[in-house]
């Protein structure tokens, strides 16, 4: 009997890019949208392809699946973001593995990346791996606030077959993500300790770039490799500068919190 699997998507906003997802995951026995309120035609476009549309509030991509995944039927589930794709050699592997059982307890799915409209091939996005075929009861998302990586218990594995990844409309999209990113990166940087040193805010923008150049060949992405490399390196400056202005916050605030009266005491 081949083992059955649930597809999970989270969207918002997205009435444009998620029709391709949905297409690509017709195969599947069950598909659970969870939409964060979307304010466009999402919602509509999600109910052509499934009657088990979920609503709730969005706080971050690991918190959102740790509620959306326990609403599955299946033990197998797929996470598939609403800006990919499954491609059909992924999806005939899958369906493969159902049918003779997997012998993992998780599987890493390499993603094809385009960048406004163009197929980054370096710049490190060529070991772009994500784990998103797992076992219900076998995993965990991490708490963290951004690049919420699903640990898994157990085995393992590694798919041939890719997802397709088409993740900005255009650079006004990024930038709204970068924010949004950078601020939960500073985040995830305060909780491990870290600074916002000199080294952090001048030599790591600077490694990442020549790391993302030159070491992972970045250049051969002509123009558009460029860019991505300078906006890698542009992201680690803002999470430490982020960093920065949050400890500065909070050294304020302490140091107006103890300049006030105590009103406890008379």
């Amino acid at each position: 009997m081949p083992e059955k699997i649930t597809a999970v998507v989270t969207c918002f906003n997205v009435e444009d890019k998620i029709r391709r997802c949905l297409e690509s995951l017709k195969w599947v026995d069950e598909l659970i949208v969870v939409d964060s309120f979307s304010t466009d035609g999402t919602v509509a476009v999600a109910r052509e392809y499934t009657d088990r549309l979920l609503q709730h509030k969005y706080e971050n991509y690991g918190a959102q699946h740790r509620w959306a995944v326990p609403q599955a039927t299946h033990q197998w589930i797929l996470v598939v973001d609403s800006d990919e794709w499954v491609e059909t050699e992924l999806a005939k592997e899958i369906q493969s593995l159902l049918e003779n059982g997997p012998d993992c307890n998780g599987y890493e799915i390499l993603r094809r990346n385009i960048f406004l409209g163009h197929p980054i091939r370096y710049c490190g996005w060529q070991r772009d791996t994500v784990v998103r075929f797992f076992h219900r009861d076998r995993h965990r998302y991490r708490d963290m606030q951004v690049h919420s990586d699903v640990e898994v218990e157990g085995p393992v594995g590694r798919l041939k077959g890719c997802l397709g990844h088409d993740s900005y409309r255009d650079l006004d999209d990024y930038f709204v993500r970068f924010n949004r990113f950078t601020r939960w990166a500073a985040v995830n940087s305060d909780r491990k300790g870290q600074k916002p040193s000199f080294v952090n805010l001048v030599f790591r923008p600077v490694f990442r770039f020549i790391r993302m150049y030159f070491f992972q060949r970045g250049f051969l992405d002509g123009t558009p490799g460029l860019i991505v490399c300078m906006l890698g390196s542009l992201s680690v400056f803002a999470r430490y500068a982020r960093l920065w202005e949050m400890l500065e916050i909070r050294s304020k605030q302490n140091a107006n919190d103890s300049q006030s009266p105590d009103r406890r005491t008379r």
